[in-house]
């Protein structure tokens, strides 16, 4: 699948950590009390983008593999972590092979990339490879019950402040939706120069439903599911679907 203009341009892949940045106790607070619950050593920071959780793991001693697809945002992660702590790889999950790895993990809502079910199979076929028997599958995905998209087009604009780039006007615009896929447009106005520039995006929104079947057909047994990073579990009315599945 084609890249975001979000992850390649060099003026957005910039900005990108200004722009969506964590909140505190959320997707890296859930991730690494995961993998130190698990007494995992070795994990898979599968759409590593610029690196801030792999850093994290890194840091704490664990042996991580850094997966990205956008060669822009994890020549930017190799900055900050530093080429020799960690193993980058720069495309898809076919790189992985079997690592007998513990835990592998996608945040950011990474998951919503993977528009086709075939290419979702694959994904999760390679995760299960790379996995070792027992090994850790965690992922998350915004619930399509609550219809977020819709507020994304509601026309809100907010204003971020980069210590480079100053000030970034953001808002989205959805242009369709269409069998659980959601094509929108991130709009970006960099107010100190006048910039403007546009990315669109895709997103697949599957139901709880889709995500077990998946998982499960790649080789995966459904261990845990939540509705939040502080682990609530998962109601109708969840914001986040977060799933955690064994590799039998």
């Amino acid at each position: 699948m084609p890249l975001s203009a979000e992850f390649t341009d060099p003026r957005l892949v910039a900005v990108y950590d200004t722009l969506n940045a964590y909140d505190s106790g959320t997707q890296p607070a859930f991730y690494l009390r995961l993998a130190e619950d698990l007494g995992a050593r070795s994990v898979i920071d599968v759409g590593c983008g610029t690196g801030l959780i792999t850093r994290e793991f890194v840091d704490r001693g664990y042996a991580v593999t850094a997966l990205e697809p956008s060669t822009e945002m994890i020549a930017v992660a190799r900055r900050r972590i530093g080429e020799d702590r960690a193993t980058f790889l720069a495309g898809d999950t076919a790189l992985l092979g079997a690592a007998g790895i513990d835990l592998a993990f996608l945040s950011g809502h990474v998951a919503q990339f993977f528009l086709t079910d075939e290419s979702w199979r694959q994904a999760l076929t390679d995760l299960r490879r790379a996995l070792r028997t027992g090994g850790t599958l965690a992922f998350e995905t915004r619930n399509p019950a609550m219809r977020e998209w819709e507020a994304w087009a509601d026309g809100t604009r907010r204003v971020s402040v980069d210590p480079v780039a100053g000030r970034i006007e953001t808002w989205t615009g959805v242009d369709d939706v269409d069998d659980g896929v959601v094509s929108c447009t991130l709009h970006y106005r960099f107010l100190d120069t006048g910039v403007e520039l546009a990315a669109a995006n895709r997103l697949r929104f599957r139901t709880l439903g889709e995500l077990e079947a998946s998982v499960t057909d790649a080789g995966f047994a459904i261990a845990e599911t939540f509705g939040g990073w502080d682990r609530r579990p998962l109601q109708a009315d969840s914001a986040e679907i977060i799933l955690v599945a064994r590799a039998v």
